[in-house]
Protein backbone atom coordinates (compact mmCIF):
# COMPACT_ATOMS: atom_id res chain seq x y z
CA UNK A 1 0.00 0.00 0.00
CA UNK A 2 1.12 3.58 -0.67
CA UNK A 3 0.21 7.32 -0.11
CA UNK A 4 -1.03 10.72 -1.38
CA UNK A 5 1.77 12.18 -3.56
CA UNK A 6 0.62 15.73 -2.90
CA UNK A 7 2.39 15.72 0.44
CA UNK A 8 5.68 14.25 -0.77
CA UNK A 9 6.88 17.57 -2.14
CA UNK A 10 6.93 19.29 1.24
CA UNK A 11 10.53 19.60 2.49
CA UNK A 12 11.02 18.06 5.91
CA UNK A 13 14.20 17.93 7.91
CA UNK A 14 16.02 14.66 8.31
CA UNK A 15 15.78 12.74 11.52
CA UNK A 16 19.02 12.77 13.45
CA UNK A 17 20.67 9.91 15.31
CA UNK A 18 19.03 8.61 18.44
CA UNK A 19 20.44 8.81 21.92
CA UNK A 20 17.95 6.40 23.51
CA UNK A 21 19.72 3.26 24.66
CA UNK A 22 16.89 0.97 25.68
CA UNK A 23 13.10 1.25 25.27
CA UNK A 24 12.61 -0.22 28.73
CA UNK A 25 14.01 2.93 30.33
CA UNK A 26 12.92 5.51 27.74
CA UNK A 27 10.68 8.43 28.76
CA UNK A 28 6.99 7.78 28.43
CA UNK A 29 5.05 9.52 25.65
CA UNK A 30 2.73 12.40 26.34
CA UNK A 31 -0.97 11.54 26.83
CA UNK A 32 -1.73 12.36 23.20
CA UNK A 33 -4.69 14.01 21.48
CA UNK A 34 -8.34 13.27 22.16
CA UNK A 35 -10.28 14.43 19.09
CA UNK A 36 -13.92 13.48 18.71
CA UNK A 37 -13.81 11.45 15.48
CA UNK A 38 -11.48 8.44 15.30
CA UNK A 39 -9.34 7.93 12.23
CA UNK A 40 -9.60 4.14 12.51
CA UNK A 41 -12.51 2.37 14.19
CA UNK A 42 -13.03 -1.36 14.62
CA UNK A 43 -16.33 -2.28 16.26
CA UNK A 44 -16.92 -5.78 17.65
CA UNK A 45 -15.04 -7.42 14.78
CA UNK A 46 -14.87 -11.17 14.48
CA UNK A 47 -12.91 -13.36 12.08
CA UNK A 48 -12.80 -17.12 11.71
CA UNK A 49 -10.58 -19.40 9.68
CA UNK A 50 -12.40 -22.70 9.37
CA UNK A 51 -13.46 -23.76 12.84
CA UNK A 52 -10.91 -21.50 14.56
CA UNK A 53 -11.87 -18.05 15.85
CA UNK A 54 -8.96 -15.67 15.20
CA UNK A 55 -10.81 -12.63 16.61
CA UNK A 56 -13.97 -12.36 18.70
CA UNK A 57 -15.71 -9.05 19.41
CA UNK A 58 -12.62 -6.84 19.23
CA UNK A 59 -13.12 -3.07 19.26
CA UNK A 60 -10.52 -0.31 19.10
CA UNK A 61 -10.16 3.32 18.10
CA UNK A 62 -7.15 5.26 16.81
CA UNK A 63 -7.47 9.05 16.82
CA UNK A 64 -5.45 11.37 14.55
CA UNK A 65 -1.96 11.75 15.97
CA UNK A 66 -2.48 8.96 18.50
CA UNK A 67 -0.50 5.74 18.93
CA UNK A 68 -2.44 2.69 20.03
CA UNK A 69 -0.40 -0.35 20.97
CA UNK A 70 -1.71 -3.87 20.42
CA UNK A 71 0.14 -6.47 22.48
CA UNK A 72 -0.11 -10.23 22.59
CA UNK A 73 1.87 -13.38 22.06
CA UNK A 74 2.08 -15.30 18.79
CA UNK A 75 -1.32 -16.64 17.78
CA UNK A 76 -3.29 -14.02 19.73
CA UNK A 77 -4.82 -12.54 16.56
CA UNK A 78 -2.63 -9.44 16.18
CA UNK A 79 -1.72 -9.93 12.53
CA UNK A 80 -5.30 -10.81 11.61
CA UNK A 81 -6.43 -7.55 13.18
CA UNK A 82 -3.76 -5.67 11.21
CA UNK A 83 -5.03 -7.19 7.95
CA UNK A 84 -8.58 -6.18 8.81
CA UNK A 85 -7.48 -2.63 9.59
CA UNK A 86 -5.65 -2.40 6.27
CA UNK A 87 -8.58 -3.74 4.27
CA UNK A 88 -6.75 -6.91 3.26
CA UNK A 89 -9.44 -9.02 4.93
CA UNK A 90 -13.13 -8.45 5.55
CA UNK A 91 -14.49 -9.19 9.04
CA UNK A 92 -17.06 -11.97 9.45
CA UNK A 93 -18.87 -9.79 11.96
CA UNK A 94 -18.64 -6.21 13.19
CA UNK A 95 -17.28 -3.31 11.16
CA UNK A 96 -14.01 -1.62 10.19
CA UNK A 97 -13.90 2.05 9.22
CA UNK A 98 -10.97 4.22 8.17
CA UNK A 99 -11.88 7.90 7.79
CA UNK A 100 -15.49 6.76 7.75
CA UNK A 101 -15.03 4.21 4.95
CA UNK A 102 -14.65 0.43 4.87
CA UNK A 103 -11.01 -0.07 3.74
CA UNK A 104 -11.85 -3.50 2.31
CA UNK A 105 -14.19 -1.86 -0.22
CA UNK A 106 -11.80 0.81 -1.46
CA UNK A 107 -11.35 0.21 -5.18
CA UNK A 108 -9.97 2.02 -8.21
CA UNK A 109 -8.82 5.56 -8.90
CA UNK A 110 -11.57 7.23 -6.90
CA UNK A 111 -10.34 5.62 -3.68
CA UNK A 112 -6.58 5.87 -4.34
CA UNK A 113 -6.11 9.07 -2.37
CA UNK A 114 -7.99 7.68 0.64
CA UNK A 115 -6.09 4.40 0.50
CA UNK A 116 -2.87 6.38 0.42
CA UNK A 117 -3.74 7.81 3.84
CA UNK A 118 -3.44 4.31 5.38
CA UNK A 119 -0.07 2.58 5.10
CA UNK A 120 1.81 -0.45 6.41
CA UNK A 121 5.24 -1.09 7.92
CA UNK A 122 6.02 -4.84 7.93
CA UNK A 123 7.86 -7.03 10.37
CA UNK A 124 10.40 -8.25 7.79
CA UNK A 125 11.16 -5.52 5.25
CA UNK A 126 13.67 -7.72 3.41
CA UNK A 127 10.83 -10.02 2.41
CA UNK A 128 8.58 -7.12 1.38
CA UNK A 129 11.16 -5.41 -0.85
CA UNK A 130 11.82 -6.65 -4.38
CA UNK A 131 15.44 -7.92 -4.29
CA UNK A 132 15.94 -6.87 -7.92
CA UNK A 133 15.07 -3.23 -7.16
CA UNK A 134 17.44 -0.77 -5.52
CA UNK A 135 16.15 0.78 -2.29
CA UNK A 136 15.43 4.10 -3.97
CA UNK A 137 13.60 2.36 -6.81
CA UNK A 138 11.30 0.63 -4.31
CA UNK A 139 10.33 3.99 -2.84
CA UNK A 140 10.01 5.55 -6.31
CA UNK A 141 7.68 2.73 -7.33
CA UNK A 142 5.35 3.68 -4.49
CA UNK A 143 5.46 7.29 -5.66
CA UNK A 144 4.67 6.24 -9.23
CA UNK A 145 1.64 4.22 -8.16
CA UNK A 146 0.18 7.33 -6.57
CA UNK A 147 0.82 9.61 -9.50
CA UNK A 148 4.04 11.46 -8.73
CA UNK A 149 5.49 12.59 -12.08
CA UNK A 150 8.70 10.87 -13.18
CA UNK A 151 10.64 14.14 -13.13
CA UNK A 152 9.84 14.66 -9.44
CA UNK A 153 10.51 11.18 -8.12
CA UNK A 154 14.28 11.35 -7.61
CA UNK A 155 14.00 14.48 -5.48
CA UNK A 156 11.06 13.00 -3.57
CA UNK A 157 13.05 9.82 -2.84
CA UNK A 158 15.98 11.89 -1.55
CA UNK A 159 13.65 13.86 0.75
CA UNK A 160 12.04 10.67 2.07
CA UNK A 161 15.43 9.08 2.76
CA UNK A 162 16.50 12.19 4.66
CA UNK A 163 13.21 12.16 6.55
CA UNK A 164 13.90 8.67 7.92
CA UNK A 165 17.57 9.36 8.66
CA UNK A 166 19.15 7.55 5.70
CA UNK A 167 22.02 8.87 3.58
CA UNK A 168 20.78 9.57 0.03
CA UNK A 169 23.60 7.39 -1.36
CA UNK A 170 21.90 4.32 0.15
CA UNK A 171 19.12 4.70 -2.42
CA UNK A 172 21.47 3.09 -4.96
CA UNK A 173 21.94 -0.09 -2.90
CA UNK A 174 20.04 -3.34 -3.19
CA UNK A 175 18.23 -4.79 -0.14
CA UNK A 176 20.94 -7.43 0.32
CA UNK A 177 23.47 -4.62 0.79
CA UNK A 178 21.60 -2.98 3.68
CA UNK A 179 21.44 -3.79 7.38
CA UNK A 180 18.20 -4.74 9.10
CA UNK A 181 17.84 -1.28 10.62
CA UNK A 182 18.45 0.41 7.27
CA UNK A 183 15.93 -1.87 5.56
CA UNK A 184 13.28 -1.02 8.12
CA UNK A 185 13.89 2.69 7.52
CA UNK A 186 13.49 2.10 3.77
CA UNK A 187 10.17 0.40 4.56
CA UNK A 188 9.11 3.45 6.59
CA UNK A 189 10.20 5.77 3.75
CA UNK A 190 8.14 3.75 1.29
CA UNK A 191 5.12 3.95 3.61
CA UNK A 192 5.56 7.72 3.93
CA UNK A 193 5.70 8.21 0.16
CA UNK A 194 1.99 8.95 -0.06
CA UNK A 195 1.74 11.26 2.98
CA UNK A 196 -0.29 8.91 5.19
CA UNK A 197 -2.25 9.80 8.30
CA UNK A 198 -2.04 6.34 9.86
CA UNK A 199 0.66 3.66 9.78
CA UNK A 200 -0.13 0.09 10.79
CA UNK A 201 3.17 -1.27 12.15
CA UNK A 202 3.19 -5.05 12.55
CA UNK A 203 6.09 -6.08 14.83
CA UNK A 204 8.46 -3.62 13.06
CA UNK A 205 11.21 -3.95 15.70
CA UNK A 206 11.06 -7.66 16.52
CA UNK A 207 13.93 -8.62 14.17
CA UNK A 208 16.22 -5.83 15.44
CA UNK A 209 18.57 -5.73 18.40
CA UNK A 210 17.77 -3.44 21.33
CA UNK A 211 19.89 -0.47 20.29
CA UNK A 212 18.52 -0.50 16.72
CA UNK A 213 14.99 -0.96 18.09
CA UNK A 214 15.38 2.15 20.22
CA UNK A 215 16.59 4.26 17.30
CA UNK A 216 13.68 3.14 15.13
CA UNK A 217 11.21 3.93 17.92
CA UNK A 218 12.79 7.36 18.29
CA UNK A 219 12.30 7.89 14.56
CA UNK A 220 8.62 6.92 14.74
CA UNK A 221 8.12 9.20 17.74
CA UNK A 222 9.74 12.15 15.97
CA UNK A 223 7.71 11.55 12.81
CA UNK A 224 4.54 11.59 14.91
CA UNK A 225 5.51 14.80 16.65
CA UNK A 226 6.55 16.52 13.44
CA UNK A 227 3.85 15.32 11.02
CA UNK A 228 0.90 14.29 13.22
CA UNK A 229 1.03 10.65 12.14
CA UNK A 230 -1.10 8.11 13.98
CA UNK A 231 0.03 4.52 14.57
CA UNK A 232 -1.52 1.17 15.26
CA UNK A 233 1.62 -0.42 16.68
CA UNK A 234 1.56 -4.19 17.06
CA UNK A 235 4.07 -6.12 19.14
CA UNK A 236 4.52 -9.05 21.50
CA UNK A 237 6.82 -6.90 23.67
CA UNK A 238 5.10 -4.63 26.17
CA UNK A 239 8.36 -2.76 26.83
CA UNK A 240 8.65 -1.74 23.17
CA UNK A 241 5.01 -0.66 22.99
CA UNK A 242 5.32 1.36 26.18
CA UNK A 243 8.02 3.49 24.56
CA UNK A 244 5.66 4.74 21.85
CA UNK A 245 2.00 4.11 22.70
CA UNK A 246 -0.50 6.39 24.38
CA UNK A 247 -2.98 3.55 24.91
CA UNK A 248 -2.52 -0.23 24.87
CA UNK A 249 -4.86 -3.14 24.19
CA UNK A 250 -3.83 -6.61 25.32
CA UNK A 251 -5.03 -9.39 23.03
CA UNK A 252 -5.24 -13.04 24.02
CA UNK A 253 -6.84 -15.86 22.02
CA UNK A 254 -8.58 -13.31 19.81
CA UNK A 255 -10.12 -11.27 22.63
CA UNK A 256 -9.11 -8.03 24.34
CA UNK A 257 -8.44 -8.90 27.98
CA UNK A 258 -7.25 -5.48 29.13
CA UNK A 259 -6.88 -1.98 27.76
CA UNK A 260 -5.94 1.43 29.07
CA UNK A 261 -3.24 4.11 29.14
CA UNK A 262 0.26 2.73 28.59
CA UNK A 263 1.44 4.07 31.97
CA UNK A 264 -1.36 2.33 33.85
CA UNK A 265 -0.84 -1.05 32.18
CA UNK A 266 2.89 -0.84 32.85
CA UNK A 267 2.59 0.25 36.48
CA UNK A 268 -0.57 -1.58 37.57
CA UNK A 269 -1.57 -4.40 35.20
CA UNK A 270 -4.94 -5.82 36.20
CA UNK A 271 -5.12 -9.03 34.17
CA UNK A 272 -2.83 -12.00 34.92
CA UNK A 273 -1.93 -12.26 31.22
CA UNK A 274 -0.83 -8.61 31.13
CA UNK A 275 1.24 -9.25 34.23
CA UNK A 276 2.88 -12.21 32.47
CA UNK A 277 3.70 -10.06 29.43
CA UNK A 278 5.18 -7.41 31.71
CA UNK A 279 7.29 -10.01 33.47
CA UNK A 280 8.53 -11.27 30.09
CA UNK A 281 9.41 -7.72 29.05
CA UNK A 282 11.27 -6.76 32.22
CA UNK A 283 12.51 -10.08 33.57
CA UNK A 284 10.86 -9.36 36.93
CA UNK A 285 7.37 -9.94 38.28
CA UNK A 286 5.28 -6.74 38.70
CA UNK A 287 4.77 -5.71 42.30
Amino acid sequence: MTTDPRTTTDPRRAVGPSTTADPRTAPRPDPGPTPEAPLLALDAVGKRFGDRAALEGVSLRVAPGETVGLVGESGSGKSTLARLALGLLAPDSGSVRFAGRDPYRLRGRADRALRGRLQFVPQHPRGSLNPSLRAGEAVAFALRLHGTPRAERAAAVARLFAQVGLEPALAARYPRELSGGQLQRVAVARALATGPELLVCDEPTSALDRSVQARLLDLLTELRERTGLAYLFISHDLAVVRHLAHRVLVLRHGRVVEEGPADRLWDSPAHPYTRALLEAATGTAPS
